[in-house]
């Protein structure tokens, strides 16, 4: 049948849905329909299996497997069509011409009998001559077709035709329905399509299907998308929203769902029964630290946009939650120097989170023999109620440096306050120097990742790979630092680094990469902050140059991931700049379409953000990455995992499952089942900083 939905039958008239409430299939092959108010009829049927159910003009077109029917003032009446031609679907024009999908092709009702539709490109290319699996009229009165070789419209202009080269996502076709305002969408076994203004959109998986096998669709009066499945009914609705609204929906799920500990920390959170969010479990991540920094950064971002004090308020939060990691390891049995900063807190009360811990050190630094291996990895807080992890990696400090700065500058309107962020900014700055530019642990050595001094960077082969960004990310913490504190020792030892240790050259090329696509993508998250921070902050003309060109070339590297954080904070800082080279001066204004490419994300971010799995590496529009670029350099091989559409840009975020903006969204498919909540903080983050920086409209 066309669609079914609050028990009625919904058939097809003049390119709108209408109920016919009476009309049924009863089960001794006859139907009953309501031929007038309080008055049903009852006809026999000569078959079993209904494929579909028109309505046109009074006349009521049954279509089988095989045969085609009109029913008319309580009579049936064969249309003869041939027995040998499969039935796949039928369609009405709007001057009441009936079309047919079959397996022998396209054809239309003429002259009392059946004519192929011809078709052919400008190739002289035939199309539809067999196994047309849909076909329907727009609310333009266009006729479209669907065959496993692509879909098909005609125009004003001719017959225009869509392959995987043209944005067609998929083939395998159940059928093709038309919604209003020139919306069609096509059925298919392994989800659904939406053709609208130009574009194809691609539904599969269980966020937005109750299953992947689609055999009827129908548009209703409200533009809702019905759709039978393999597994019920489901619908697709729109729902007009602002992007100020959506931001007010993320914030209730993470202070409802999210937030953990009464500190707030930002993470994900655990469901316990799949789905359903009011099972909610937030646990401990590894970097509890980076992940609440940049939802804190959004605050302050917020704040400085809105003046709304409700974004003050959860940026301080945010504040007082870094600022208890780096307090809570004072004064404890395993205490490191006091600028070092936990990765995260978890109550006592909870099981022990070092049992087995040593054990599962020992397998991991098999893989990598700079793992460091040593017990407690969580120790206890001098009061006995928190163990605080211990270990922190560069990332970490690379979204607390980021936040510091923001929320120095934007929120902390007190003296006292202000002093607070600077005592927390001088204490890890100056153990860093003390230290040769590393995170000293507990244990006496650095931790395996927050490793910044020339002697391993530009001395020690196994820091090679890390030499460029560890270069920028200590650049940014001295320039945050001198920004902060006021001290000029920070700006001097900034310098230091950059005369002595060419650590701005190094910054020069601060990803490992073969092009776009390739590369860690964590370390493009952990850049974009510290850019963002350096050029904020430093007053180092000279630097700021050299890194204005770094930051362009490194943004050219990931424009096709559609990121709206890094078009936004690269934007926020070279709309307008330019650099001098011996060729004459440089622009480096963000490529045509940036702040396209960031507002279509940010629009189609969606609401749920349950870990829900994908699949897109078997789509007609994808095209696979090169080897060269489909992975770190010791792990190149990876066919058919990682991709791009064909206009040159990542997955839409509609088709892709992620919690931050460090996964890799070169990535096709995705596993999860819906047992995971991320945050909203992917979009909060961007959206005030691009509300900020006048990028978005309040």
């Amino acid at each position: 049948m066309q669609g079914f939905a609050d028990g009625q039958w919904y058939s097809f008239v003049r390119n709108a849905w209408k109920v016919e409430p009476g009309l049924n299939q009863e089960s001794d092959h006859s139907f009953r329909f309501q031929e007038a108010p309080g008055r049903i009829r009852t006809v026999p049927v000569p078959w079993r299996e209904v494929r579909e159910l028109l309505w046109f003009d009074g006349t009521s077109l049954i279509a089988t497997a095989d045969r085609l029917y009109e029913l008319s003032a309580g009579k049936l009446r064969s249309l003869n069509w041939p027995r040998d031609k499969a039935v796949k679907q039928v369609a009405i024009s709007p001057g009441g011409v009936l079309w047919v999908a079959s397996d022998a092709g396209l054809y239309q009702a003429k002259n009392g009998g059946w004519q192929r539709v011809q078709i052919l490109d400008g190739g002289g290319r035939a199309w539809a001559v067999r196994d047309v699996l849909g076909v329907t009229f727009d609310s333009k009165g266009q006729p479209w077709f669907a065959t496993r070789a692509g879909v098909g419209c005609r125009t004003r202009k001719g017959w225009r035709f869509f392959e995987g080269k043209d944005g067609l996502p998929w083939n395998d076709f159940t059928g093709a329905w038309a919604g209003r305002h020139g919306v069609v969408w096509f059925g298919t076994h392994l989800g659904a399509i939406r053709f609208e203004h130009g574009r194809w959109a691609y539904r599969q998986g269980p966020l937005w299907l109750p299953n992947d096998d689609v055999s009827q669709i129908a548009v209703d009066s409200k533009g809702r998308a019905w759709f039978a499945t393999a597994r019920g009914v489901g619908w697709i609705e729109r729902r007009p929203m602002t992007l100020a609204a959506k931001a007010r929906f993320y914030e209730r799920e993470i202070q409802r769902y999210i937030k953990r500990t009464p500190y707030g920390y930002v993470a994900e959170a655990h469901l316990r029964r799949i789905g359903d969010k009011s099972t909610a479990d937030p646990q401990d991540s590894d970097n509890d630290g980076l992940w609440t920094a940049m939802y804190g950064a959004g605050e302050c971002f917020s704040y400085a946009a809105t003046k709304d004090p409700l974004s003050k308020a959860r940026a301080k939060k945010a504040f007082e939650a870094l600022r208890f990691l780096q307090m809570v390891t004072r004064g404890c049995a395993h205490a490191p120097p006091k600028g070092f900063i936990a990765r995260s807190v978890r109550s006592v009360d909870l099981p022990n989170p070092n049992v087995g811990r040593l054990e599962s050190d020992r397998e991991a630094q098999k893989h990598d023999k700079l793992w460091k291996v040593y017990e407690p990895r969580w120790p206890k807080s001098a009061d006995g109620r928190w163990y605080w992890k211990s270990d922190t990696s560069s990332d970490e400090l690379d979204g607390h440096f980021f936040f510091y700065g923001l929320y120095y500058d934007f929120c902390a309107d007190t003296e006292a306050e202000r002093a607070r962020v600077r005592e927390v900014v001088r204490n890890t700055v100056d153990d860093l120097i003390e230290h040769g530019f590393t995170l000293i642990d507990f244990d006496g050595r650095p931790t395996r990742w927050a490793i910044f001094g020339p002697k391993y960077l530009n001395r020690d082969p196994n820091w090679w790979p890390e030499r460029g960004l560890n270069s920028l990310s200590i650049l940014s913490y001295l320039a945050v630092a001198a920004h902060v504190v006021g001290d000029p020792k920070y700006a001097a030892a900034s310098r230091e680094l950059v005369d002595r240790d060419g650590y701005a050259m190094n910054a020069m090329y601060p990803k490992v990469q073969q092009g776009p696509g390739s590369g860690n993508q964590s370390d493009d998250e952990m850049a974009f902050m510290d850019y963002y921070s350096l050029l904020r902050c430093s007053e180092d003309a000279q630097l700021k140059a050299m890194m204005r060109y770094s930051f362009y070339r490194y943004w050219v590297n990931e424009e096709p991931e559609m990121n709206p954080f890094f078009n936004f904070a690269y934007a926020g800082c070279n709309l307008n700049a330019a650099v001098p080279t011996p060729w004459g001066p440089v622009s480096l204004k963000p490529w045509p379409g940036w702040q396209a490419d960031a507002m279509a994300t940010l629009y189609g971010l969606p609401l749920d953000r349950l870990n829900w799995s994908h699949r897109n590496s078997h789509r007609l529009d994808v095209i696979f990455l090169p080897r060269v670029a489909s992975g770190d350099l010791d792990n190149p091989d990876r066919p058919g995992e990682r991709g791009y559409l064909v206009n040159g840009k990542v997955l839409p975020v509609e088709n892709r499952q992620f919690d931050h903006w460090n996964t890799d969204p070169w990535q096709l498919d995705y596993g999860g089942n819906g047992d995971e909540l991320a945050s909203g903080a992917v979009f909060l983050l961007p959206y005030y900083m691009g509300l900020y920086q006048g990028f978005i409209e309040k």
